[in-house]
């Protein structure tokens, strides 16, 4: 499909510059490879890229395996601690300006910086993977996108809708009907993943 000429005058990838090249569908295996198990990073990653990434493997009939990855999310320490965008934390955070946003390598490049001066410049942030994945959490969202969270008690219930604050288990034992609902509906792959393993979960206790 054309890429949209507004979005093209953000990122800077245009028809023209990928005509020849294959598809997500040809590539996922290789990309899925190459991932493996690996822990995944990013600015705003955990609420955008991860679950735009689940999804286009989900397009072409490709599981992407979440668990036991850690997810370290650069936006969500950055606005716990200063509540900004990626441009004033690139200013504030390594004073430059940040030339060329929103191109994949610019703004990568600059995430990673921003990272390494936040591990520097916060005490109470260690530099340890499995503190940086809990760190980044948002909300204790399962499914990423936040439909789906773990409240304080440590039981999964629903961040959306009238039964905001639910426990999953209770809305589906009291009306099965929402999770076919759910199901038929626009929530991403992953959140209808999760939610049908907390279904079954709950039919075999």
């Amino acid at each position: 499909m054309p890429i949209p000429k507004e979005s093209s005058e953000i990122h800077g990838i245009w028809d023209k510059d990928v005509v020849d090249c294959p598809t997500f569908g040809g590539l996922a295996e290789e990309i899925n490879a190459f991932m493996k198990d690996a822990d995944l990073g990013g600015f705003n990653s955990n609420k955008f890229d991860i679950p735009f990434l689940m999804e286009e493997f989900h397009r072409v009939g490709k599981d992407f395996e979440m668990k036991g990855r850690r997810c370290i999310d650069v936006q969500n320490i950055f606005h716990k601690m200063e509540q900004r965008t990626l441009v004033a934390a690139y200013r504030f955070y390594c004073d430059k300006d940040l030339t060329n946003a929103h191109s994949a390598e610019a703004d990568t490049v600059a995430t990673y910086e921003v990272f390494k001066v936040q591990l520097e410049k916060y005490d109470e942030l260690e530099d340890n993977l499995d503190f940086l994945h809990e760190f980044s959490k948002r909300n204790n969202a399962i499914d990423f996108s936040g439909h789906i969270v773990m409240n304080a008690d440590n039981v999964e219930c629903f961040n959306f809708g009238k039964f905001r604050g639910k426990p999953v288990v209770e809305v589906l034992g009291q009306q099965p009907s929402y999770y076919n609902w759910m199901m038929d509906a626009d929530f991403p792959h992953y959140t209808k993943k999760v939610l049908t393993e907390i279904r079954i979960r709950s039919f075999n206790q």
